[in-house]
């Protein structure tokens, strides 16, 4: 079945990097797009950034622009978020989502929490 694991968040302090990962099994990753979407309680659901399938787009949030890098690799079916110069407002959980357009998705990982804190 389709599966997305997320992996690699954890606790950081402000201006710190983290590198989270999400693992797809299930379906032919290089065949869709892919989103980092993230999730605070105080704040909603927010879409991140998405990578087209062959990894040569990548589009992201005004919020995160400059500081995050999404990127994939298909031949090992992963996707990843580079994530430097962190802010306490980035703190949530963040998941990998597979969808065909931004705000539609089909499947989302379990999801991994990014807390960011001195």
């Amino acid at each position: 079945q389709v599966q997305l694991v997320e992996s690699g968040g954890g606790l950081v302090q402000p201006g710190g990097s983290l590198r989270l990962s999400c693992a797809a099994s299930g379906f032919t990753f290089s065949n869709y797009w892919m989103h980092w979407v993230r999730q605070d309680p105080g704040k909603g659901l927010e879409w991140v950034s998405y990578i087209k399938s062959s990894g040569g787009s990548t589009y992201y949030a005004d919020s995160v622009k400059g500081r995050f890098t999404i990127s994939r690799d298909n031949a090992k079916n992963t996707l990843y978020l580079q994530m430097n110069s962190l802010r306490p407002d980035d703190a949530a959980v963040y998941y990998c989502a597979k969808g065909p357009v931004r705000g539609l998705y089909d499947c989302w990982g379990q999801g991994t929490q990014v807390t960011v804190s001195s």
